[in-house]
């Protein structure tokens, strides 16, 4: 078995308050000197940006539905290497995943690949003995799973807390109550864009984190969650045992390295961190840039990454960088190779206009259309309401910088703005499919250059990393 502690920390449903809880308990556990590994259950960006804002260490993401189980162990026994415990943040409730008959994207599916037991952080906002009905389901639905404790959120009083106790107490003794959380409107994580505020944007202040440490530390039980047993059952399932990286696929091994710019900065901050190590993988030498301050791409380079993140936050200024601009324009029309996704997609646009409410924008107001780098001819809207959100598979439909014709992977989709209407000269590599079911075509190519708004996830298809690659050193050395 895996010798380094580990935690689940999930809930019954989203917005019950596990976020807070997470950055909490990491930030008690560090100030108890111990080395935290963060990870997050699915595919949001949002959550490991706190993540490594708490514990100096980047928060991977665990995915069963974009990912392989072999994968998910692997990258867990990789990037929780020299850490004392991992804490490891779920998604939505306990057992939603892709769809309503199987268990595909769940926190639940990760905990049983990683044989680690879930702390269940329930909001008893308006509920007393209820909560042990509610309990009950959790902990029986599945019993390959530890559902090993519980902390209770929004708490009203001492006299709810011990009606809370008693109906757990007569109903799961085994369970233990590992804290009760009274209400308290100081540890409410900012809210912002689009509802959503990310750590490179807004950093927590010291005194919210001083705060938050100070109310877990009295009123959870940080103690009994570092001495969480895993149980025999769970154990017996056969997982985890220790899991060595596996040696990357022998197509990715290449004769000589090749330099890809990554951008990083607060506009584009949404990448998975195992893409970046298949690149590395893959024979990458990666350099971060900013398409916000640096004038230049770095010298030397074969070949662009463009993550996802908030361009529409910082349209203005993006837009004054006309020296990144052109480099960038200058490369894709040099044919480097290029891949975008989502927010980088929408920086290759002709512009991007609107934000979803006033304020929004630190650097200028973005009403009217701002000028981007124009690779593709289609301008961008940001949306009032959520334009899309899910699981997506692709198959490449022709042989591209990201692999042969039928390469298949598995990624995400989630944004609020949308684009005009492609124009048909514009070719389509993706085809896209959604629970099985085919939804269209998508994934953009200009000369080299390859956008979509799909955030793809090399973990699904190493192979990916390596064509990329590649195609990076091949243009490098022409």
């Amino acid at each position: 078995m895996i010798s380094m502690k580990s935690i689940v920390i999930a809930a019954p449903m989203s917005g019950s308050g596990k976020t807070t809880v997470t950055l909490g308990i990491m930030e008690c556990l560090k100030r108890k000197g111990l080395a935290v590994a963060p990870f997050k259950v699915g595919p949001d960006f949002i959550d490991p940006g706190w993540h490594r804002l708490v514990t100096g260490h980047a928060s991977v993401n665990l995915d069963g539905w974009m990912c392989p189980e072999q994968f998910v162990r692997e990258t867990f026994a990789l990037h929780s290497q020299g850490a004392d415990i991992a804490v490891i943040e779920g998604v939505m409730g306990l057992f939603d995943g892709i769809d309503g008959s199987s268990e595909a994207g769940s926190t639940a599916q990760v905990a049983k690949f990683l044989a680690s037991p879930v702390v269940l952080v329930v909001d008893a906002r308006s509920q007393a003995r209820s909560v042990a009905a509610l309990l009950q389901g959790f902990v029986r639905f599945d019993p390959r799973l530890q559902v090993a404790g519980v902390i209770f959120n929004n708490v009203g009083s001492e006299n709810h807390a011990r009606i809370l106790r008693e109906a757990v107490a007569c109903s799961l003794p085994e369970l233990q109550v590992l804290g009760c959380l009274k209400r308290d409107d100081r540890l409410r994580i900012p809210s912002r864009h689009l509802g959503l505020v990310t750590a490179e944007d807004t950093p927590l202040p010291r005194d919210f984190l001083d705060c938050l440490a100070a109310v877990i530390e009295e009123q959870v039980d940080v103690e009994g969650i570092l001495s969480l047993p895993v149980t025999a059952a769970v154990q017996n399932q056969g997982q985890p045992q220790q899991v060595a990286p596996t040696t990357p696929p022998a197509s990715s091994i290449k004769a000589g390295k090749v330099t890809v710019a990554v951008a990083r900065d607060r506009a584009f901050c949404f990448v998975y961190e195992d893409n970046l190590r298949r690149l590395r993988e893959a024979g990458a030498e990666l350099v971060e840039f900013s398409p916000l301050v640096d004038p230049q791409l770095p010298s030397g380079i074969g070949g662009i990454y463009l993550p996802g993140g908030y361009p529409e936050l910082f349209a203005e200024t993006l837009a004054a960088n006309q020296s990144m601009i052109g480099a960038i324009r200058a490369a894709i029309e040099a044919g480097m190779p290029v891949y975008a996704e989502c927010g980088g997609f929408i920086y290759l646009t002709r512009g991007v206009r609107g934000t979803a409410m006033p304020g929004d924008i630190p650097d200028g107001s973005c009403r009217e259309l701002v000028p981007l780098v124009g690779i593709f001819p289609v301008a961008t809207s940001m949306l009032p309401r959520r334009k899309a959100l899910g699981y997506r598979e692709v198959e490449l439909a022709a042989d591209s910088i990201l692999g042969l014709r039928g390469t298949m992977a598995r990624g995400h989709e989630f944004h609020y703005s949308e684009m005009d209407e492609m124009p048909l000269h514009v070719e389509r590599l993706y085809r896209v499919s959604k629970n099985n079911t085919p939804i269209g075509a998508e994934g953009y190519r200009s000369r080299n250059c390859l956008a979509s708004y799909i955030h793809l996830h090399f973990g699904s298809c190493p192979e990916m990393a390596a064509a990329f690659v590649k195609n990076c050193l091949a243009f490098k050395n022409t």
